[in-house]
């Protein structure tokens, strides 16, 4: 061969080896994808909430790997906008959900953040992509140990997750910019609020009753003192331990006092066929039943 020709190979081959294989782009491609619908659906919405926070929070999430989040069964989807379940009767949050909580908490620079509710610790990631240290607890413990190796792996030194239970918070390593509770109770608990930076944010899903809960934000003004708005109706896994809503409760009507964050409700559930029974005897569940 002459040194023109292995020359002209060596520069074949190296363009070839400079080729992501096609599996890559297609799960790029795919979270671009998703992020432009979140985008268009929060739009449609609400055309006020889509905003420069929420565009700062979906920069993040088309680099965070939700592929990596889900059971393998299940990746094919992973982009889709619902809620797929990870085991023990949990699941991850669908991404319009991870996006619209995250925008909502609108982190400061150099956030020290709470996340309630690690599930498979999709959440988590999102938010150690925009904040300096993430604290995260899971009630179950294979699931928070699981959820703890994954972060590592995949790089996510900044966050934290232990096993307990989220309606005490983390006093340790309060207090906190923001604070996002992945579980409904019918009453914020009171340790968070303690645990909240005056000026900083909790967003958390609140109702009577599953069905008639709304995913609230609340803004600490002063010690003992607190604003809130509603980004609209949703249904969520039960917040467990301290936190569990009263099994007794069947009624409760939406709280229609509470003002909009918006012009409009930005969120709303899609009822699906569930695959394993989470909220009701019937086998009933939402998609997102966010988590």
């Amino acid at each position: 061969m002459t040194p023109v020709a292995r020359l002209s190979w060596l520069a074949i081959l190296t363009a070839v080896s400079l080729v992501p294989p096609a599996a890559a782009y297609s799960r790029d491609g795919a979270r671009k994808a998703m992020v432009a619908r979140i985008k268009a659906s929060v739009h449609g919405a609400s055309p006020d909430a889509d905003n420069a926070e929420l565009a700062r929070v979906l920069a993040v999430m088309a680099r965070v790997p939700r592929e990596a989040f889900v059971p393998t069964a299940e990746r094919k989807q992973a982009f889709a906008d619902l809620s797929q379940q990870i085991g023990e009767g949990q699941t991850i949050s669908a991404p319009s959900m991870v996006a619209v909580m995250t925008a909502a908490a609108r982190l400061p620079l150099h956030a020290n953040v709470l996340d309630v509710g690690t599930g498979s610790g999709y959440q988590a990631a999102v938010l150690g992509r925009l904040a300096d240290h993430v604290a995260s607890i899971e009630i179950l413990p294979d699931i928070a140990a699981a959820a703890r190796d994954r972060l590592a792996k995949l790089g996510f030194g900044n966050v934290e997750v232990r096993a307990g239970d989220g309606y005490a918070g983390w006093p340790e390593r309060a207090p906190f910019d923001a604070i996002i509770v992945a579980a409904g109770s019918d009453k914020v608990p009171q340790p968070l609020l303690d645990q909240l930076k005056v000026g900083g944010r909790l967003v958390m899903p609140i109702g009577p009753t599953w069905a008639s809960e709304q995913l609230l934000v609340l803004t600490k003004a002063a010690p003992g003192v607190t604003t809130r708005c509603s980004l609209g109706w949703t249904m969520f896994v039960p917040l467990t331990g301290r936190g569990a809503r009263d099994d007794r409760v069947r009624g409760g009507m939406y709280d229609l006092s509470t003002p909009m964050c918006f012009a409009a409700p930005v969120i709303a559930p899609m009822f699906v066929p569930a695959k394993e029974p989470r909220h009701s005897k019937r086998g009933i569940a939402l998609a997102p039943a966010y988590r």
